[in-house]
């Protein structure tokens, strides 16, 4: 089951993909958020590259496992995105995903205008992965 995971954000959204048996995660791209709400080519191009069988969407939660401050705008976008689609939605925690990724595309020496644009993609694989390994214990 291939799994596309969508980090979204107020400007960018991270998008990346699961393998087609669903073990493994990868960074696609990252869009602007507009684009993917409105259901644009750029959008519509990806879901058709990678065909997958269900969107995963990081929700932000507190430390202490609550939904963060932004998580109904979030459960909002992705509701309309997944309607938009067709497809089935999930919602996995994305709890420090993001420096997370930071901390691994700094490892690779990049800096933070060079980070600018991949950190969310990486943050949506990081949480993909999470969510596919609970699913495989």
């Amino acid at each position: 089951m291939r799994v596309l995971a969508l980090d979204i954000g107020e400007v960018r959204v991270g998008v990346a993909v699961s393998d087609p048996e669903g073990r493994v995660a990868s960074p696609v791209c990252v869009l602007p958020a507009a684009e993917v709400l409105a259901h644009a080519r750029s959008f519509r191009r990806v879901l058709e590259d990678w065909e997958p069988e269900v969107l995963l969407a990081g929700l932000p939660m507190t430390l202490a496992g609550e939904e963060g401050p932004q998580a109904q705008r979030i459960k909002d976008a992705a509701h309309r995105i997944a309607a938009s689609c067709g497809l089935p939605l999930e919602f996995a925690d994305e709890r420090l995903s993001s420096a997370e990724a930071k901390r691994i595309l700094r490892e690779q020496g990049l800096t933070e205008r060079g980070m600018r644009g991949r950190v969310d993609m990486v943050a949506a694989s990081l949480f993909l992965q999470s969510w596919l390994d609970a699913r495989h214990i």
